[in-house]
């Protein structure tokens, strides 16, 4: 057997290789058919995608971001509007909500998983006398869903919007129903290195209300119903057809890869948990599946970058998701947020460590991981 001395953070390739005849045969059918922009493949994928999630309606587009900017645009968040969302996750939760001309809010999160805290999201609520929040975005990070049924009722009772950020956990179920089904809008990126990725960038918005799923097909589309005719100010945020083409083949194998994911989490959890004075595994929740976008750690006292130097140095992939929280980014410091105003998610900057995680990760290379880690841990 051939030692490991190396762990790529994940290895595309490896996973698609099995794929590349029906990968090729694909992008010929679409070649041949000269249909490059939405098309059969397109509304088949729409179908395909809302049947694996129970949701009525599925809206292909070309990312994540676009998903997210799309369904705030399809519930009519105005300039002067509020949205809440969490400081932990990918700025384009934020970007998204900047760019429909909103202004981001903050709730910090549960240390435990990463997600919003429902508490932190009541108090604000709570003290948001004028009304002007009128939607929340939760992030279902790295694979976890956020805790939906207390922010689902703390909605309704404020009568606002719920899009659920669902860019990292598709396939995850939340009580039996699948995350992007829960409120009223759910967004997903279907960027390559998500579990479901296209070969390029793409991602679909996924609703259960007809009247939002026409709003975001029109937007989607410069808000034109037909050729030259145009009802609202959308953009061009169509999904390519050869991407679709490609999802749709990928989409059969996506429960099978989540178990090969969560296979790898387990064993890494049997492994990694006897080091709980060094490093805190990923907590598993009762209300969520986990399907493992991210390994995620939390390296206490102050180690990460000891740790993860360790790691590159033994050429184990490794990766911080994410150094710095969305409140202290240079590009929304005109709101005003300092250091210390979210201590849950700046510490959680500071101490997580994302480790390598992918269909066809062996045991082999996870114990060359654990090995290391360990090692370290003395």
């Amino acid at each position: 057997m051939q030692e490991i001395s190396q762990v790529p953070p994940l290895d595309l390739k490896r996973q698609y290789e099995p794929l590349a005849k029906e990968i090729t045969a694909t992008f010929e059918r679409i070649f041949d058919s000269g249909n490059f922009v939405l098309g059969p493949d397109v509304a088949a994928l729409e179908q395909e995608l809302a049947s694996y999630l129970s949701a009525k309606k599925t809206v292909g587009v070309n990312s994540g971001t676009e998903a997210l900017w799309l369904a705030l645009k399809a519930i009519n968040i105005q300039p002067g509007d509020k949205v809440l969302t969490s400081p932990f996750t990918f700025f384009a939760t934020v970007s998204a909500i900047c760019n429909a001309g909103a202004t981001p809010i903050f709730a910090d999160i549960d240390p435990n998983t990463f997600n919003i805290d429902p508490e932190q999201v009541k108090n604000i609520l709570d003290r948001d006398t004028e009304r002007k929040i009128k939607a929340i975005i939760p992030v279902h990070l790295y694979g976890q869903s956020a805790d939906m049924t207390p922010l689902l009722s703390l909605a309704d009772k404020y009568n606002i919007f719920v899009i659920e950020d669902a860019c990292q956990a598709i396939g995850t179920y939340h009580l039996g129903k699948r995350v992007g089904t829960l409120g009223h809008l759910g967004a997903f990126s279907l960027f390559p290195t998500k579990n479901l990725g296209a070969l390029g960038d793409a991602g679909f918005v996924s609703t259960n209300n007809s009247e939002l799923a026409d709003a975001v097909t029109l937007l989607r589309a410069h808000g034109s119903p037909v050729r030259y005719v145009h009802d609202k100010i959308g953009s061009n945020c169509r999904i390519d057809t050869l991407q679709a083409g490609i999802i749709r083949l990928f989409l059969p194998k996506l429960e099978h890869w989540i178990m090969l994911r969560q296979k790898a989490a387990a064993y890494y959890d049997q492994h990694l948990k006897v080091l709980e004075d060094k490093i805190q595994i990923p907590l598993r929740v009762s209300y969520s599946t986990h399907t493992f976008h991210q390994y995620t750690l939390r390296v206490k006292n102050g180690k990460r970058s000891q740790l993860s130097e360790t790691l590159t140095q033994n050429r184990i992939g490794n990766s911080v998701y994410y150094p710095i929280p969305c409140h202290l980014q240079k590009a929304i410091s005109t709101l005003g947020y300092k250091k210390g105003d979210f201590p849950n998610s700046e510490l959680a900057a500071d101490e997580v460590l994302s480790l390598p995680i992918f269909p066809g990760i062996t045991e082999a290379e996870q114990d060359y991981v654990i090995k290391t880690i360990s090692n370290w841990a003395k």
